[in-house]
């Protein structure tokens, strides 16, 4: 009963420590009573250690991901379902891993294993077919970024090795007070634990408060339709969309505005993709261009090709009928007084709405077994490059990150080492009704916007559209559920930070370690005190 207790309050102490509703302090010390839960059966006589320590923990994380992502379920249940259970599962198999690893080694040795596999965990779910880095531990502080403006130095990993290193003293603080009971030992890591939280902080807060750029101005508006993404965004034609586009900016346009942006597939009744140029509301989005000095339009779009030849078709051609298949993009597009249209299709996919993960193994399994999001049920074709759209004048160079890939902290790095000085998002965020999903979603823009030090125009179907500075304050927003058109201003920026030069090293550093020490612990046969 005292280990499921145990259990039971690491997965509430990290729920309750979860943005956007959460205190970030409370996850320096989630997994402490998980890891006394792991150290207590280590050293017991029961039978079949590995997997009762798996239930444990299991019930730990189940309880962190139903609590902070559950959300998911007003988007479809069987994809919530999923999300929560086999993720759970992932993190559970981290600890039992590292169960294996302890029972051989020092508890240093063992706990520097456990912190460099958790983040090794955190980077293969940045990049494998089922991404799903919502609860990766950096996002954590993403409501409490002035505690956290040296992200531009480390990324989010910084912030997943902080809160590791802070529950790996308390831990081993508990575990020599627990030996010989002396209250030095307590006294000495309430210490400890308070200057490794507060130094951090302290200096995020002198960099806050000093930090500044120069740059060009940017005179933006995001505009906020408010469609609803399961019936009207799919029944109304482009054309009507695009008089909707021209109203709402007309609410705030002024003669020196140089960038409109509208949401993800804010155009989405599927243009065949070679005949956009000659479309009526392109050319109705034209002459709304020709009468402004320096406007720029970027808009979210879905884009149809057919292909009638299996030589042309790719992994991510979806079939039809016979000998015809399609790609679908969800694009952005790029519009302004040059002659030319500028295009990016959305590369970061949702898992089983946008992309078939493995499908060469699965679909022999489920068969073509997509997750309904309005209509958004094909495997969409993506594109290795980060396009960046540059403005009619030069003046600006702008990141067309769409929805979800707001969440991947390296891979919007690329668009910045591409020559993007300002960042502009495209989102729905309307599945999720007034839940957390489309909270958390902007609250990691802020991180973007530190990692990189750029300046951030979000523009949500739904809401929350919002302006976002260079150190992650949200300088003005719309409310969820309205529709209007947000005004502000952004500053270009043309410096790298260290992280968007370097990315993920801190991922890519404790891969190494935790490979080395796994295989170094295979030829140890009992622990060393």
């Amino acid at each position: 009963m005292k280990k499921l207790i145990l259990a039971f309050a690491s997965g509430i102490i990290l729920a309750l420590g979860w943005p956007t509703y959460g205190l970030p302090l409370l996850l320096f010390f989630g997994f402490v009573p998980l890891l006394c839960i792991e150290n207590e059966i280590r050293n017991s006589k029961i039978k079949r250690k590995k997997l009762t320590l798996l239930g444990y923990a299991y019930v730990s994380f189940f309880i962190w991901n139903l609590i902070t992502t559950s959300w998911l379920r007003f988007a479809d249940p069987f994809g919530a379902s999923f999300a929560v259970l086999v993720n759970a599962l992932l993190m559970a198999l981290v600890v039992v891993i590292y169960h294996s690893v302890a029972k051989r080694v020092s508890t240093t040795k063992s706990l520097l294993f456990l912190i460099t596999l958790w983040i090794s965990f955190e980077k293969l779910h940045l990049g494998w077919e089922f991404s799903w880095p919502r609860l990766n531990l950096g996002n954590g502080f993403s409501e409490y970024y002035t505690w956290i403006q040296w992200y531009e130095y480390t990324g989010t990993f910084g912030g997943t090795l902080w809160v590791w290193i802070v529950n790996a003293m308390v831990y081993t603080g508990l575990l020599k007070y627990k030996s010989n009971k002396n209250k030095l030992v307590l006294k000495n890591t309430v210490l400890k634990v308070a200057l490794t939280i507060t130094i951090p902080i302290i200096a995020s807060a002198i960099i806050f408060k000093s930090y500044s750029h120069n740059g060009n101005p940017v005179n933006v508006i995001a505009l906020q339709p408010n469609i609803d993404p399961y019936s009207e965004k799919y029944n109304v034609s482009n054309i009507d969309f695009a008089n909707r586009l021209i109203e709402l900016s007309n609410s705030k346009i002024k003669p020196d505005t140089d960038l409109i942006i509208a949401p993800e597939t804010y155009f989405a009744d599927n243009v065949r993709k070679s005949q956009f140029e000659n479309a009526l509301f392109k050319n109705t989005l034209d002459r709304y261009i020709s009468k402004h000095q320096n406007l720029n339009i970027l808009s979210g779009i879905s884009f149809i090709e057919f292909l009638y030849d299996k030589a042309q078709t790719h992994s991510e051609s979806n079939y039809l009928k016979d000998n015809v298949w399609y790609n679908d993009y969800n694009s952005a597009v790029f519009l302004n007084k040059s002659d030319s249209v500028q295009y990016y299709n959305k590369s970061k996919l949702v898992v089983g709405v946008e992309n078939f993960p493995y499908q060469e193994v699965l679909k022999p399994i489920i068969g073509d077994a997509m997750i309904d999001l309005g209509g958004t049920v094909a495997m969409k074709t993506t594109q290795n490059y980060r396009t960046v759209f540059t403005s009619a004048n030069k003046s600006f160079k702008v990141a067309p990150i769409i929805c979800y890939e707001s969440v991947y902290g390296e891979f919007v790095t690329e668009y910045v080492r591409n020559g993007a000085n300002v960042l502009a998002i495209a989102t729905n965020d309307g599945w999720w009704n007034t839940t957390q999903g489309h909270k958390q979603h902007l609250s990691y823009a802020r991180l973007r916007a530190i990692e990189t030090r750029r300046e951030i125009a979000r523009s949500a179907n739904t809401g929350i559209s919002a302006i976002i500075n260079a150190k992650g304050e949200i300088t003005s927003a719309l409310s969820y559920g309205t529709q209007g058109a947000l005004e502000g201003k952004l500053t270009t920026n043309e410096k790298l930070t260290l992280y968007t030069i370097a990315g993920d090293y801190i991922a890519r550093i404790s891969i190494f370690i935790s490979l080395l020490l796994f295989l170094i612990t295979m030829y140890r046969k009992k622990k060393i005190t």
